[in-house]
């Protein structure tokens, strides 16, 4: 199998990785599809980073950020909750596989490899908490830019 036929199929079981949870924690049918597209993204701004530039923590926080942001920009559009949004696009970059390496090596008494996976979850659980709290920076920086930007109209009206 070539490369570009696995990266197909590493997008479609992204895109369908956030459909599937947005199933299972019951979101509306009509978001499920872009709930979809957003873990795609997400997945797709980590997957960039991670094979050019960046570690763990840097494409998680990027991949974070965007999903972040355009959960607050679909949610608008669509209006209803981000969090609906949020949720399963965070699902594919969740360290699922580093906490079962860590609870497994913990069990076989592996405890230097354990912490290892256990430093590597946090670290890549804070990236991704971090990617969300500068989201929502944006998200208030981008409101107070519009409502100053209403005010300026405004005033500019009122003169003429």
């Amino acid at each position: 199998m070539n490369s570009v036929t696995f990266f197909i199929i590493k997008c479609l079981c992204v895109y369908l990785s956030g459909i599937g949870f947005g199933l299972i924690v019951n979101l509306p049918h009509k978001a499920l599809n872009i709930a979809g597209f957003n873990a795609l993204l997400g997945w797709l701004v980590y997957d960039v980073i991670i094979n050019t530039w960046g570690g763990l923590g840097s494409a998680n926080f990027f991949g974070g950020l965007c999903i972040g942001v355009m959960s607050v920009l679909i949610a608008r559009w669509k209006k209803m909750p981000s969090i609906l949004f949020d949720v399963p696009g965070l699902v594919p970059l969740v360290p699922g596989g580093q906490a079962y390496n860590a609870i497994k090596s913990f069990a076989m008494g592996s405890y230097q490899s354990a912490f290892n996976y256990l430093s590597q979850v946090v670290w890549i659980a804070g990236s991704i908490a971090l990617g969300f709290i500068v989201a929502e920076l944006v998200n208030k920086v981008r409101l107070r830019v519009e409502r100053d930007l209403r005010k300026l109209r405004r005033k500019r009206l009122k003169k003429f």
